[in-house]
């Protein structure tokens, strides 16, 4: 299904739509403050296991990242954020970024890393966050697969491509072509891991 939703007004149907398809374990490929990204609840384990397959990786290990609503959301996820980071966080969240944290009890184990991390967002898009805001928890935020970054802005080309494959596009308008920027936090010093939209100045 492709479905339109407005960027600034999400329809609530819409809205509904995607959150009941999250819940029954369905994929979608949604807009963000970046590139369009594959998710699925994080609590749907098939839906995970789909998602790997789709972009042919081994969770176990490859190091995969969800978005949250907002920080304290973000906060139930990590184990406890000092201070100094904690500010850091406020100031580029929400934000093309992709914070690597410890990961917290309350992930689920197949998204954490062997190291026991998890890769942590909040998007500065409005239809993410409504989404996220009505399931209530975070969903993955996952890369499409392959390198066609050209057709991973056009919502209807990614439908043509991938209908077969997830449940839900979310036309959200044209995405962008360049990722988040990942900043890895688990280290004494903090580390740019991948440099994308976002700029780290700290």
């Amino acid at each position: 299904m492709l479905l339109q939703v407005h960027p600034t007004n999400p329809n609530p149907r819409n809205i509904k739509t995607i959150v009941e398809c999250l819940k029954d374990g369905g994929i979608i490929i949604y807009p963000t403050d970046t590139i369009y990204g594959l998710g699925c609840d994080i609590f749907q384990i098939k839906a995970i296991e789909k998602i790997a397959r789709i972009k042919n990786i081994d969770y176990h290990k490859t190091q995969l990242s969800f978005i949250c609503y907002d920080l304290s959301d973000l906060s139930k996820y990590t184990k406890s954020i000092s201070t100094p980071l904690y500010r850091i966080l406020k100031n580029y969240l929400p934000g093309p970024f992709t914070f690597i944290l410890p990961a917290s009890k309350e992930v689920p184990r197949l998204l954490q890393s062997k190291k026991s991390t998890i890769g942590l967002r909040v998007p500065a898009n409005n239809i993410s966050r409504t989404i996220l805001k009505e399931l209530g928890h975070p969903i993955l935020s996952a890369s499409m697969p392959g390198e066609m970054i050209e057709e991973y802005t056009d919502p209807e080309l990614m439908y043509e491509n991938f209908k077969n494959l997830v449940d839900i596009v979310v036309d959200g308008g044209i995405g962008g072509m360049i990722p988040s920027t990942i900043i890895d936090c688990t280290k004494d010093e903090y580390e740019v891991i991948r440099q994308g939209v976002g700029e780290w100045l700290e």
